[in-house]
């Protein structure tokens, strides 16, 4: 048999097996069910739904889906002090500044994510809060940094950064739901929602979509005035200050004889 002809049933018989095999191409489709938060002086906190589906052709995974959603808020630069004891005073000794380190972050899944992927590409993808880049002014930025520690642990406390393995639930198949939890101090800014399908460990799909939190009414317009007019802004809360002083010194103030 020639080359040549030895060549066409090679390519005859991949187009038969294309033909025969189920296309196994995966691709998400996700929604919010805000993408605009607005925040007042009553503002407690909000929670989000994030839903989709995964659309298939052909036959659907045995072992099914797994779903992880990475909710990243504003970046901003954060400092971690270091306190210790000085002459029975606790002061400030040391401190380390991470740069551009998100304000929010919430890793949302549907089971635990050393079980989605092997350690690898949980690093590679930068997945989990562990996995997270933190560029810091220290020596060892993603090591067992104590000061990255306590950065997490600070910032879980306030219910900024999470990690929930069963937030994500999957309704049918390929329907799934997440809720995003907003607490009561949240930043204001565009938050990314990164949104990545996995089956068998592999990666197959990936969207990406976005919400806003705003302040609204007298909120916004302090925020406004001081950012806009900062020397005004001061002078004014420090004559509010003198005058809320006085006017409780008069209303309080008591004769001795």
């Amino acid at each position: 048999m020639t080359t040549g002809r030895l060549f066409g049933v090679v390519m005859g018989l991949s187009l038969v097996t294309s033909a025969i095999a189920p296309a196994r191409a995966e691709r998400l489709v996700v929604a919010l069910s805000n993408h605009r938060v607005l925040i007042n002086s009553s503002f407690t906190g909000v929670d989000l739904v994030l839903f989709g589906s995964v659309e298939h052709e052909g036959v659907m995974r045995r072992r099914g889906y797994d779903l992880v959603a990475t909710v990243t808020g504003p970046r901003t630069d954060m400092v971690t002090r270091r306190k210790e004891r000085v002459l029975g005073v606790w002061v400030n000794v040391e401190s380390r500044t991470f740069f551009q380190a998100p304000a929010y972050l919430a890793v949302l899944s549907n089971r635990p994510l050393a079980t989605i992927v092997g350690s690898d590409m949980l690093s590679r993808l930068a997945l989990g809060l562990a996995q997270t880049p933190l560029p810091n002014d220290g020596p060892d930025p993603q090591g067992s940094d104590p000061y990255r520690t306590a950065f997490l642990d600070i910032n879980r406390a306030h219910g900024l950064y999470r990690e929930l393995p069963d937030a994500v639930v999957f309704l049918t198949a390929d329907l799934f739901r997440a809720a995003i939890a907003l607490p009561a101090n949240v930043p204001v800014g565009t938050y990314d929602v990164d949104v990545k399908l996995f089956a068998d460990g592999l990666l197959l799909a990936q969207q990406r979509t976005a919400l806003e939190t705003a302040k609204v009414g007298f909120e916004q317009f302090v925020a406004s005035a001081a950012r806009e007019h900062g020397v005004l802004y001061g002078v004014a809360t420090v004559m509010l200050a003198i005058l809320t002083g006085w006017f409780g010194a008069v209303v309080f103030r008591r004769d001795f004889n």
